[in-house]
């Protein structure tokens, strides 16, 4: 029996009674968290989790993750103490640098520094601090405070990274730490290694957290080649960032050149079994719960299921609740 949180990750490119619906779904089944992505070009994903918080009641409710490089920290502050005060005080904030800005021609320089000082900034203004702040990124004029009451003074805080310096950085001030679009247990082992070895005696310990793309039916084989046409824009991303394995470099940029033309179909038929369940849940009820059982196995303290969940949206996170929860609590 896993003692991990498991939560259900959604892509923000719904309308408002689909996320209604789903978000109810997901409560009703008894998962721990509800988070939205973030990713370039979707929908803000405050309007989803705005959504979810007038459909459920216990759940937890958080974006994974927004961008220090595209939000000011006072647009931050206000997007969560926004949800937070819309779901009574479920909220959570996750910040990560992002992918794909070369896209909008955003530079992403001193990556750390920027979500170390938009953490700050926003701590400072829900805590009802006014008194400014002065960074190297940031700078907030003393009088500046918010308008209103926030429900808490301060919310828990998740970070995004595969890597070891922001990790250890985050080990700091973060609740947990995401390893977004990552299935692979080693990985997780890794990152509980980094935090671990980062940890002071004077703050509780940062949990670890791995999402990624989940497909789960009762048809395996066609579960699995869904996924791999879903997983390949994102391990073409994040293929490079894993320390613990080795792929291919002809083979990852035959992928990255496929999923550059949108040709996911083609980019998916080249991943083979094994890369997949290092990138993606997917396959049978039981195959998928023993993916995220490894995951916990090996310190992971949260395991995120991503979307598509299944070959429609409810029926994943359908299947999810009454078939693969259940193994994972028994």
């Amino acid at each position: 029996m896993s003692e991990g949180l498991v939560g259900i990750g959604l892509q923000s490119d719904k309308s408002a009674d689909e996320y209604a619906e789903l978000a109810e779904l997901t409560e009703r089944h008894g998962f721990d968290v509800l988070s939205v992505f973030g990713d370039l070009m979707y929908q803000p994903p405050i309007f989803p989790l705005l959504v979810a918080a007038r459909h459920t009641s216990r759940i937890r409710l958080g974006v994974a993750c927004l961008n220090p490089f595209t939000m000011h920290p006072v647009e931050v502050a206000g997007q969560v103490a926004a949800l937070d005060l819309a779901s009574h005080g479920r909220a959570y904030l996750g910040l990560a640098r992002g992918t794909w800005l070369d896209e909008i021609g955003v530079p992403q320089v001193r990556p750390i520094r920027r979500i170390v000082e938009t953490v700050a900034v926003v701590r400072m203004l829900l805590a009802g601090d006014d008194g400014g702040f002065q960074g190297s990124e940031f700078t907030v004029a003393p009088g500046t405070s918010l308008r209103y009451s926030p429900a808490r003074a301060d919310v828990p805080v998740l970070v995004g990274t595969w890597g070891r310096q922001t990790a250890r950085a985050a080990a700091g001030f973060a609740g947990e730490v995401k390893v977004g679009g990552s299935a692979n247990p080693a990985m997780a082992r890794l990152m509980r290694a980094w935090l671990d070895d980062a940890a002071t005696p004077d703050r509780e310990s940062t949990g670890v957290v791995l999402g990624a793309v989940t497909v789960v039916d009762e048809d395996g084989v066609v579960a699995r080649r869904v996924a791999r046409r879903e997983v390949a824009m994102y391990l073409a991303v994040v293929a490079a960032h894993d320390p613990t394995i080795e792929v291919d470099p002809e083979l990852l940029a035959r992928i990255q050149q496929h999923v550059g033309r949108r040709e996911d179909d083609l980019a998916g038929a080249l991943i083979g079994d094994d890369l997949l369940d290092l990138f993606a849940f997917s396959g049978t009820p039981e195959h998928v719960a023993s993916q995220a059982a490894a995951v916990f196995d090996a310190g992971a303290s949260r395991v995120e299921f991503g979307t598509p969940h299944g070959l429609t949206p409810r029926g994943g996170i359908d299947l999810l609740g009454r078939r693969v929860l259940p193994l994972l609590r028994r």
